[in-house]
């Protein structure tokens, strides 16, 4: 049953007692979530009418495509603290409320360099946003309510990829009002809008704790090794791994290695580091997190590669490319949604099976394309195979991950836990992108991008294996 709790009133302290609506906020904290991860990918089809429209240089239109996500990634973790410390539900209608006026400024900006700081505000907005997402699912259900939730939640973000790429493709093509481009921006102002207004009346008031530490010195070190990371993978092929993308990822590692001295002296003294030693000792996070980083490399590598392989090799149009990702987005919400009605005593076993599973279907996907053959009945039947797959192994994982946290915890391992998918994503993109990318020199006939697709395919299966090793470690904590 869903674990209906009682809240005070967000207006005065001596206010009565309402009831959270779980339903209601599910519905709610979900379309916020899946805002902001469309916007991840929403704006990959309207490259090239920006470049005309702006008159944008190569490296301008990356920096519009990745700067949402270095601002979305690096300040995840601190998102999260400061939804413990001030509330969730402010945090989340404050993340919301920058997203949305940041995505009504991308739709009205005159130049390039305003449409990049735009972008970078809007990736700051899902940072605030997105981490208190976890956090209210993790207070306001409890068993196998939560598990349905955090189903969702994995539908959601799967969804979101897909769609993302299909409605950028739709919105550019219509060309509403000669808008162009502008619109795969400003469809998120009247739903921020409704979300907002809504969220004011239905969110409970959970007040954070002001007297906890912010632990600026983790915040700052963290940030820095993240956005050391983040930033030469995602600008890495584009500009030609220079010198000082090498240098920046050396850099992240060892203020990495200097975060986990902050923090273990933070603990020392008695203070509250910014990532607590007893989330990271949950039984089963740590594995099932690095289970999830593999699984969402692997996903997001793969669309990513295919959706260049259609528009590049075989002559796909935005939209066509974005129809025929659908089913493996598809087959993944399906499956993170409703793995819990297979028979319980594949439970505790899935994501092993799964990725046991997933290795040799990305390989045979790739066998199938590799002459260059078009997207045929049997491709797409395979593909939804692979995403209902992948989801009986992500779902499960992440069920596992934060399954066994306290409330308490809630926000902390939340910040981990999608700061490591994001990563994931912005991992998987950076490296099977160039391994596509350095397999052929795009555009390119059919048969040598399907090529590049085959070897492509070939390090994902390898990924997807490493993920079953993960996966594996987790079993114990399946309970």
């Amino acid at each position: 049953m869903t674990d209906l709790q009682i809240r005070p009133s967000a207006v005065g302290g001596s206010a009565p007692a309402r009831a959270v609506r779980p339903g209601l906020l599910l519905a709610l904290v979900l379309c916020g979530q899946f805002m902001a991860v469309l916007d991840a990918s929403i704006v990959n089809v309207a490259v090239p009418t920006i470049r005309t429209d702006l008159h944008a240089s190569g490296a301008a239109l990356q920096l519009v495509i990745a700067g949402y996500t270095i601002a979305y990634a690096v300040l995840l973790i601190t998102g999260a603290r400061l939804g413990a410390r001030y509330g969730y539900s402010r945090l989340f209608q404050l993340g919301l409320a920058l997203f949305t006026a940041a995505s009504l400024a991308c739709g009205l900006a005159p130049a390039t360099g305003w449409l990049i700081a735009f972008r970078l505000l809007q990736g700051a907005g899902s940072a605030l946003m997105v981490p208190q997402v976890m956090s209210l699912l993790q207070r306001t259900f409890t068993g196998a309510a939560r598990t349905r939730a955090l189903g969702l939640y994995s539908a959601v973000l799967a969804g979101g990829m897909a769609i993302g790429q299909v409605l950028g493709g739709i919105l550019v093509s219509a060309d509403l009002f000669g808008t162009g481009w502008r619109p795969v921006f400003l469809v998120n102002v009247p739903i921020g809008l409704v979300l907002l207004a809504v969220g004011a009346r239905l969110l409970p008031s959970l007040p954070g704790d002001r007297d906890r530490g912010f632990d600026i010195p983790g915040l700052v070190v963290l940030g820095a090794a993240l956005g050391l990371l983040v930033v030469p993978l995602v600008l890495g092929h584009e500009l030609g791994w220079p010198a000082w993308g090498w240098a920046m990822l050396a850099g992240s590692a060892a203020l990495f290695a200097l975060f986990v001295v902050v923090e273990r002296r933070i603990a020392r003294r008695g203070g509250q580091p910014l990532i607590s030693g007893r989330v990271l000792r949950v039984r089963g996070l740590r594995p099932a997190a690095g289970g999830l980083f593999m699984i969402m490399a692997a996903f997001a590598g793969f669309l990513f590669a295919f959706a260049l392989h259609q528009q590049a090799g075989l002559g796909h149009s935005a939209l066509r490319a974005g129809l025929c990702s659908a089913p493996v987005a598809v087959g993944f919400g399906v499956s993170s949604l409703h793995w819990q009605r297979l028979p319980g005593r594949l439970h505790r076993a899935l994501p092993v099976l799964a990725a046991a599973l997933l290795s040799p279907g990305y390989l045979a996907l790739g066998v199938l394309l590799g002459d260059g053959a078009e997207i045929g009945a049997t491709a797409l039947l395979l593909m939804t195979g692979l995403g209902l797959v992948a989801g009986c192994a992500y779902a499960p994982l992440f069920a596992r991950a934060l399954g066994g946290v306290a409330p308490a915890d809630a926000a902390d391992a939340s910040g981990v836990t999608v700061t490591v998918i994001q990563l994931g994503q912005v991992v998987g993109v950076a490296v099977l992108g160039s391994v596509f990318l350095g397999g052929v020199d795009l555009p390119a006939p059919a048969r040598d991008s399907g090529h590049a697709l085959l070897v492509t395919t070939a390090v994902i299966a390898g990924a997807v294996a490493v993920a079953g090793v993960f996966a594996a470690r987790t079993r114990r904590s399946a309970g």
